[in-house]
């Protein structure tokens, strides 16, 4: 379980960041053939290669074995080496400790956000 989130927090701030794969291998000293298989759930890494990931990815540790809300889809999308584009300028991913009712309020608009996400993205495209 700890895999996918890690791999997933990765994959997520990759495209945030507006990096590759090969570029945060080089900036974390991780073989690029290791962090291939990393982003494809194909490796175990250990503590010190996790801790290099996260500085590489100027992020703490802990933020990386957070619980994420990424779709599997979008994880899956990821995965596949498919090019995604950043999040859109005025919008962040952020983790959060809340209670149910804020969690409830955040998942609304967690949803209209990704709603207009897709409408901008679609208006791109045509």
């Amino acid at each position: 379980m700890y895999n996918k989130i890690l791999l997933t927090n990765i994959l997520r701030l990759i495209e945030e960041l507006g990096i590759n794969k090969k570029e945060l291998s080089e900036r974390s000293g991780v073989s690029t053939s290791f962090m291939s298989d990393l982003t494809h759930d194909k490796a175990n890494p250990s503590l010190r290669i996790m801790e290099s990931i996260a500085d590489a990815l100027e992020t703490p540790l802990p933020a990386l074995l957070e619980l994420t809300n990424i779709d599997k889809e979008v994880v899956d999308e990821l995965m596949k080496g498919k090019p995604q584009s950043r999040l859109p300028e005025g919008y962040v991913h952020v983790s959060a400790l809340l209670t149910d009712f804020q969690a409830y309020q955040v998942s609304l608009w967690n949803e209209e956000n990704k709603k207009q996400v897709l409408t901008r993205k679609k208006r791109k495209v045509k």
